[in-house]
């Protein structure tokens, strides 16, 4: 198979659009203000969320184990898609407290991650590691910070990543948005 060079002419429907992207964007942002605007209400809705999506994993996992042609693995499937199930089920059963282990997981894993990224700045310093040692005490420190809180923070802290995710990822269509719309409009017809 070979690649062929793609014409330079620019059609209106061949160029992406850019206020589409915009609207995303505009929605994403509606969206985090609207998960900001209720983070313990968002952080039960995400770990009831969650747990739906384990207990479907689960059910895959364990049918994919039966419908396999070979029997290799094969108890070691039906335990993960059991154990997917039942940490599923414990979600969905009771979002609330769930959302509290599963802030003080992602707090534990926030301090281990940081000290591997210290670890990693200074083999790749060259490469941009004062970045990577940056992060890895910003991890260190919002670790440390959720886990003084624990397990009050359990009730806040996944709400207020998603808002914020939601707002940085609408920041980003809209961003993108503007640049599709300034190269179209920097090309000539």
């Amino acid at each position: 198979m070979t690649a062929r060079p793609m014409p330079e002419t620019r059609s209106e429907a061949a160029d992406p659009s850019w206020w589409g992207a915009i609207l995303v964007g505009a929605i994403f942002i509606f969206a985090g203000i609207f998960v900001l605007g209720d983070v313990v209400a968002a952080t039960v809705i995400s770990a009831f969320l969650i747990g739906i999506l384990l207990a479907v994993a689960g059910v895959a996992e364990v049918f994919q184990a039966f419908s396999a042609q070979h029997w290799r693995g094969f108890a070691f499937r039906i335990l993960v898609g059991l154990l997917y199930v039942v940490c599923g089920l414990m979600l969905i059963a009771d979002p609330a407290r769930a959302s509290i282990i599963i802030t003080f997981v992602f707090a534990v894993s926030l301090i281990a991650s940081g000290f591997v990224r210290i670890f990693q700045a200074f083999q790749y310093w060259e490469w941009f590691g004062s970045l990577l040692l940056i992060s890895g005490i910003v991890g260190i420190v919002a670790g440390l910070v959720i886990l003084a809180q624990w397990p009050v923070s359990g009730l806040w802290v996944l709400g207020l990543l998603v808002g914020i995710d939601l707002l940085l990822h609408g920041v980003w269509w809209i961003s993108l948005g503007g640049r599709l719309r300034r190269e179209r409009n920097s090309v000539p017809a």
